[in-house]
């Protein structure tokens, strides 16, 4: 199902705070397959290159802190315009929709509880980062 999949990294905040469940549960009960899910700590490495594309912006250094200062789960989810009806689901970084994963469990626009690709570009690039062939089952 190329193109009909996207990364989402449930972020530190949303973990340290309980929500993961519940983050999980609006994903999959919004009509998405988990095709892959990892609990992984990011290095510093490995987050300055996922966020890479910030780099030099004003709140590169913060993000980075963040993404490293405790687990994350990453995902791959598999649906129909997967990418699009994600970031529909997560809702903006500034002032998410209410109902939005992010209204609901974000602490911060900083520390949003959940990544999105934004892309199907991006999504394959992603899913890549974080998994193997042999790591995604396709059922």
């Amino acid at each position: 199902m190329a193109n009909n999949r996207t990364l989402t990294m449930i972020k530190p905040d949303a973990i340290e705070q309980g929500n993961t469940g519940a983050i999980i549960q609006k994903i999959t009960n919004s009509g998405f397959k988990i095709i892959a899910l990892k609990l992984t700590k990011l290095t510093t490495e490995q987050a300055a290159e996922f966020y890479g594309i910030h780099k030099g912006k004003k709140f590169y250094d913060e993000l980075i802190d963040f993404m490293i200062s405790g687990p994350i789960i990453a995902a791959i989810l598999e649906k129909k315009n997967a990418v699009d009806d994600f970031r529909a689901l997560i809702g903006a970084t500034v002032d998410p929709a209410e109902g939005t994963i992010r209204n609901l469990f974000a602490s911060s626009v900083t520390q949003n509880a959940v990544h999105g690709s934004d892309s199907d570009e991006n999504a394959n690039i992603e899913c890549a980062f974080h998994f193997n062939e042999n790591e995604i089952i396709d059922y």
